[in-house]
């Protein structure tokens, strides 16, 4: 039991730092109507994780994170300008700039014989296999980026948003994979759609109660950790709806 409540309470820290910007971010992807900008910037952050790790430079993870951070921005420009320019049909161009970009990434990985291995850790993360300097990291990231949008939020402009975005994405595409970042920013948003009160609350307990029963069924029934609290989560989504409807 103290095994596994090692292993089970830095991933459940995990999960609460990526809530933390998720779901605000999330509810601001809704209002903007960009459901796919979440996937293709982590989608592109992981590019850059892939890059550096064809130039050989896993051993220095302060540079990885550079790269991958760099490699979010410039997706953070090129949806700023998509959704400037491209109004009409922006969620068809970010949808597409996710596909390219997770192309790329597998051509990239095409000669690695860990391609697979690698892939999957990028779509499904290793939340049970979090370190404390990785939440140590992210927590001081989540912190500044809090203290960013709760002062600058409606001041923030196309590019000012999607920078704060890629920054967030890039640091939890490593801790949780694309899967659960995705899961993290809409799941809540999207079961609270229609809460006028008390919105956030409720998005959060949608979020906490689907990391806290994913990773329990993760334990108990020996199941892939990201994929069971994708579905914890989904199933806490819909018991939220439902109950908001019928009440």
């Amino acid at each position: 039991m103290n095994l596994e409540l090692d292993i089970l309470l830095p991933a459940f820290l995990a999960g609460l730092l990526v809530l933390a910007t998720h779901i605000p971010f999330g509810m601001r992807v809704l209002q903007r109507g960009v459901i796919f900008a979440d996937l293709a910037v982590a989608q592109i952050a992981g590019l850059g994780v892939i890059v550096a790790g064809l130039l050989d430079l896993t051993g220095q993870p302060l540079l990885v994170q550079f790269i991958a951070a760099a490699s979010a921005l410039c997706g953070a420009a090129l949806l700023a300008w998509i959704e400037r320019h491209t109004a009409e049909v922006k969620e068809a161009w970010i949808g597409l700039t996710f596909v390219l970009a997770a192309s790329l990434g597998i051509l990239l990985m095409s000669r690695d014989v860990h391609a697979g291995e690698h892939l999957k850790d990028m779509l499904v993360g290793q939340i049970l296999w979090v370190s404390q300097t990785q939440l140590i990291a992210t927590a001081l990231l989540t912190a500044a980026l809090l203290a960013i949008w709760n002062s600058l939020r409606q001041r923030l402009g196309d590019f000012g948003f999607y920078a704060l975005f890629a920054l967030a994405i890039t640091a939890s595409v490593q801790l949780v994979g694309i899967y659960l970042v995705f899961a993290s920013l809409i799941v809540p948003a999207l079961a609270t759609y229609r809460i006028a009160e008390r919105r956030h609350l409720y998005a959060f307990a949608v979020g906490t109660l689907g990391y806290a029963l994913g990773l329990l069924a993760s334990v108990w029934f020996d199941l892939p950790a990201g994929a069971a609290i994708v579905w914890a989560m989904m199933l806490c989504g819909m018991l939220l709806t439902t109950l908001k409807r019928t009440g």
